[in-house]
Formats: C-alpha cells, structure tokens, sequence
C-alpha cells in the first residue's frame, strides 16, 4: 500500500467529540490519550497538503448519551474542530457509510484511499475501516490517531482498554487495512 498526495487521500475524522473526554461515562479506563493530539497533526498535514477532509460526528438518537445533538458532548473537540468548508457527516449508527453521503462523496471525488483516525477503535473506527476495505478503498487505520475503552465480558470481566484497542487493530490488519502510526503517515504522505 502507497500513501501518495497525488491520489488525494481523504482523512477521516471519526466521532472526536467532547463527550468521550468523560472517561466515567464509557467504562473508567481509557488508551491513547494522545490520540486526539495525533490526529490533530494529521489534520494539519492534510490542511497544509490542501487535501480532502471528512469530519464525521457520531449523533446519538438516545436523549441520554452524552453524543446526543442536545448535549455539549455531541460537539467536535478543539484539536480537530472543522474549519472553512470541512464536510461534516452526521451519523446515529456505528458505521459513517450508513445512513449518510459519504460513499456518495468519496466516489464523486474520485477518492480511493482513506486515512481514518477517531473514536473509539472498538466501534465506530472498526465498523468505518471494515465497510471501508469491503467497498475496495486502499485504507490505512491510524493506531496512535484511534482510543478506545475498557470492556466488560459476558461473564463480567473487565478487558482493558489497550487490549480492546490492539485486538480491534489485530482483526483489521491486512485484512481491511494498513494499521500504521502518526509517524508512518508524516513521513510516508509523498
């Protein structure tokens, strides 16, 4: 896999939203505080480079969740705030490809790689990167750009957060992405 500016590679800004800063709420443990950081440079690599940008804000349709439009949460984090003419795609469900344009959007523009980076690794990064390679787009899943929570097992277990994260990466790689880190992404974007 080539990462290359002339294919106009689009980042993909998943759900990085204030609501997920409140650890509590999600599970009490979380990895990758720098994740937001990360993508926050990547953003301004792809701002600088003039290259598409697609911000998707997860919508929750629960009054209660802390991602709902009513709630502060549902707003983007500072580090990765849209700026100009930024897409923003709303979602209410896992996936940024159901129930939105986005599909629509990348093949208007003739975009065949994505670089996604977001929240959480787990769920909406992994549905995103998933449906992603199934529609054929050359994907690479930024590692230290993506942050999960820890889980709790069927049989109640508690599953730490960094190795939801790593068993979510495991089961994309190779299969329906490139997994690469920040670093990969600023010195392979040519």
């Amino acid at each position: 896999m080539a990462l290359s500016k002339t294919n106009k590679p689009a980042l993909i800004l998943i759900d990085i939203q204030k609501g997920f800063d409140d650890i509590d709420y999600w599970g009490g443990q979380r990895n990758n505080l720098n994740a937001e950081d990360n993508a926050g440079e990547i953003l301004k690599l792809w701002r600088d480079n003039d290259l598409p940008v697609f911000h998707i804000q997860h919508c929750s349709s629960n009054p209660d969740s802390l991602l709902n439009e009513n709630n502060s949460g549902n707003e983007f984090k500072d580090v990765v705030k849209p700026i100009n003419n930024e897409i923003v795609i709303k979602k209410n469900v896992n996936s940024a490809f159901i129930g939105t344009n986005l599909k629509e959007q990348l093949d208007n523009a003739e975009i065949k790689t994505l670089v996604i980076v977001g929240l959480t690794t787990d769920h909406c990064v992994s549905t995103t990167t998933r449906m992603a390679g199934n529609f054929g787009y050359e994907t690479f899943i930024v590692s230290d750009a993506t942050a999960t929570f820890n889980k709790k097992g069927v049989d109640g277990q508690n599953f730490s957060a960094e190795l939801i994260h790593e068993t979510a990466l495991a089961s994309l790689n190779e299969e329906f992405a490139a997994v690469v880190t920040t670093d990969f992404i600023k010195q392979n974007l040519l």
